[in-house]
């Protein structure tokens, strides 16, 4: 494969042409040449696009496509053709499945599923047998199959002696493990958060303490076994504080943000929309400005859309028992624009890939070309025609935001969006 781009506005401060316009010339999936102007005498591919924009691959450490076994919702196929659409060139993804992804023939089904792909898929195995915070899963057997962390998909492990041996256990090769921040015997049946705003609507609230309770005692037991731990989706400003002073204190600790939890506040629920309904809930303002500041001083080392396709038979019902979870690749640039700089975007679509093992590349020549084409600055209003996915549970539909994909290219392969 030979793509010549033309003109492309490069957005990589790893990079010696950051901030410059540039065409870039790929063979065989490697940049092999970046200059001002590349005369194309040999009738190469090329890709022109208004006001096109090039970065390095975006990468989410959080998304579900369902299969296997909640096909309706969304499979491996489609998810990963949305995820290119959307810009993403690696994803993390979880063990939300049915059966649960624990073992090393499961974790080696998805990857084989995925091998042919634009986009890397990273499973993610189960911490504990089915999910079912009882027993620890095969971790090392997974690792061994290509499993990059170890994680109960929005389960969190309530036997604190189960999370001290996984930290432990999960140390002797170095593995990742993910722990969700809640402690269930004070979210108890909630389905938003705890606040002025669930008094209003008389809806059941989950306390910002559940998260925070939670977060306390694995970082204690995160000390106390020198393991190595992630917290994904955190929301409360006290969450924010806990991670830091963590930080301070050395600890083998990161922690992402789910994309909406920058943006909404729990006032969005006043129409019981069940779109809005996700776990963690959405919070208040003073939380979002606290999460904001985080991602400012890298408490908070990623974000994710945390990307959770749900059918509509498990949506539009009463409130109270619609499950929880959205939809957000294919909003997750534009969204992040209405908050923060290009290059702040940039640089948090593409933070966190390390932490599970993936290695960045520069937009420079002799580097794989792993990148995503987009225009930063075309406004719009995100509808149902934006959706990519099979389930339609999109937490920013019919809000404006900023930005649009062209496409990626990855794996000395290129996906291009074709009404572009």
């Amino acid at each position: 494969m030979t793509i010549l781009i033309k003109s492309a506005t490069v957005i990589d401060s790893k990079s010696e042409f950051h901030n410059t316009t540039q065409d870039v010339l790929i063979e065989n999936g490697v940049i092999t040449k970046i200059a001002k102007t590349i005369t194309n005498s040999n009738n190469y591919k090329e890709i022109k696009r208004a006001n096109l924009h090039i970065s390095q691959g975006w990468f989410d450490s959080s998304v579900s496509f369902g299969e296997p076994g909640y096909e309706e919702r969304e499979t491996i196929e489609n998810g990963l053709k949305t995820a290119a659409s959307s810009g993403f060139t690696t994803v993390v993804l979880n063990s939300n499945t049915n059966p649960i992804i624990d073992s090393n023939s499961d974790v080696s089904f998805i990857k084989s599923k995925a091998s042919k792909s634009v986009v890397t898929l990273l499973p993610m195995g189960a911490l504990t047998t089915g999910s079912n915070g009882a027993d620890l899963a095969e971790l090392f057997d997974m690792h061994s199959a290509g499993a990059v962390a170890f994680y109960d998909y929005k389960k969190p492990i309530s036997n604190s002696n189960l999370m001290k041996i996984a930290l432990q256990y999960a140390s002797n090769f170095d593995g990742l493990v993910c722990s969700f921040a809640q402690e269930n015997n004070i979210a108890g049946n909630g389905v938003m958060n705890e606040h002025i705003a669930s008094t209003k609507l008389g809806l059941k609230g989950i306390p910002a303490l559940a998260e925070e309770l939670q977060i306390a005692r694995d970082l204690f037991l995160l000390e106390y076994t020198n393991g190595k731990l992630h917290i994904p989706t955190i929301s409360t400003a006290t969450s924010v504080a806990l991670i830091r002073e963590a930080k301070k204190k050395k600890l083998n600790v990161t922690c992402s943000v789910a994309i909406h939890n920058l943006y909404y506040t729990d006032d969005a629920l006043n129409d019981f929309n069940t779109h809005f309904k996700v776990l963690p809930p959405l919070r208040t303002q003073t939380d979002i400005d606290a999460l904001i500041e985080g991602i400012k001083d890298n408490t908070i080392d990623m974000v994710t859309c945390d990307h959770n396709p749900i059918d509509i038979e498990q949506k539009k019902i009463e409130f109270d028992y619609a499950e929880f979870g959205t939809i957000g690749l294919e909003s997750a640039f534009a969204a992040l624009q209405t908050i923060f700089t290009l290059k702040k975007t940039i640089d948090l679509l593409t933070k966190g890939a390390s932490r599970f093992g993936i290695k960045n590349n520069p937009i420079s020549v002799n580097e794989k070309a792993n990148l995503t084409l987009f225009n930063p600055d075309i406004k719009y209003r995100f509808s149902k025609t934006d959706i990519i996915s099979k389930s339609k549970n999109a937490i920013f539909e019919n809000q404006v935001l900023k930005g649009q994909v062209y496409g990626v290219i990855s794996n000395n392969k290129i996906h291009l969006n074709k009404n572009e």
